[in-house]
């Protein structure tokens, strides 16, 4: 076994050389815990779009706790203030499931990343963009977009998400809070995706933190995040999410192409195995099997056109550290 461990991790080095660490759980109990390319136990990672689930968490405790009445609400409910822009109506009819579930419409063709990060107010810009002639409900992945879903937090609650994901998720997980971190400029945000020792969770000028990306966690803490979702929203006898959220986030509610979406999940139902996962840029993952109660992360380094993290963990971890141990 030791032989075919040290094969494993050659493997790593050799063809997924911006993978920083992977944990990989069974039952609850932890079967392997790798790092690479200098990083420990101890070192956070960008999760990029891994936020994003996250942030769906974050949501389903909002409405478990009646912040928030039902996914059915308009966005615009939580934005009063905000103008609508003359003759736009589409925007009107925007729901939460829609910005959930990447069936949200805007008006952009590719997402216009600089000029809304370098504004004012995050929200306020992913707001300007959502709506447009494109009808609800056809599938349009966005992360800019997903912005709005951070403003829908803090308004709702009344707090910054990061206090609220702070007293709601992190501390009940024995989650470390990553401090605040702002971000003015292009160079700014390349410099934040590049950095191999990323920390913090990025905020806007108003203080609102990011939906979308910006977010940084260890391997372990993304393994939390991954039992919690095995687990049907329990830790340590205590009810974090719903079991409801967990069901609804995790089954098919759109698609792009071949590939079912939840809730900002992604679903990977393999082999009649009931699995989902939570993907990011460079490869970044939490990986869930319902059935075989696994789960895996990786946390790695930004890289454009990673190698395919799924076919890592069917074709190697599981059949390693999984099949071997039964």
């Amino acid at each position: 076994m030791n032989r075919r461990i040290a094969d494993f991790e050659s493997l790593i080095t050799t063809d997924y050389g911006n993978i920083a660490g992977i944990v990989v759980l069974h039952g609850g109990e932890k079967v392997y815990e790798g790092y690479f390319d200098g990083y420990t136990a101890d070192d956070t990672v960008h999760i990029a779009s891994v936020t994003k689930s996250v942030v769906s968490a974050l949501i389903g405790i909002a409405i478990d706790k009646g912040y928030i009445k039902s996914i059915d609400q308009k966005v615009l409910d939580f934005f009063p203030d905000y103008k609508v822009k003359r003759g736009e109506k589409t925007i009107q009819n925007v729901t939460i499931k829609n910005m959930l579930t990447m069936t949200a419409p805007y008006k952009y063709k590719s997402e216009p990343y600089t000029k809304v990060y370098t504004s004012d107010d995050w929200t306020k810009a992913a707001l300007d963009l959502l709506g447009g002639k494109g009808g609800l409900g056809g599938f349009k992945y966005s992360t800019i977009g997903i912005q709005v879903m951070s403003g829908i937090l803090a308004n709702a609650t009344g707090q910054p998400v990061r206090d609220f994901a702070t007293e709601n998720l992190f501390e009940p997980l024995g989650i470390k809070t990553p401090h605040n971190t702002i971000i003015h400029c292009k160079e700014e945000y390349f410099a934040f995706i590049k950095d191999k020792y990323a920390r913090g969770w990025v905020i806007d000028p108003k203080g609102t933190n990011t939906a979308g990306w910006g977010l940084t966690l260890t391997p372990r803490d993304m393994t939390k995040i991954g039992q919690l979702y095995l687990n049907g929203g329990l830790w340590n006898g205590k009810q974090i999410l719903s079991s409801k959220w967990i069901e609804d986030s995790t089954k098919e509610n759109s698609r792009r192409g071949e590939l079912p979406y939840g809730y900002l999940w992604w679903i990977m139902d393999n082999k009649g195995h009931r699995c989902y996962a939570a993907l990011g840029d460079g490869g970044n993952t939490i990986f869930v099997n319902l059935d075989k109660k696994i789960v895996v992360a990786i946390a790695s380094r930004f890289m454009r056109r990673a190698k395919n993290r799924i076919e890592l963990i069917e074709k190697h971890i599981i059949p390693l550290f999984i099949n071997n141990n039964q």
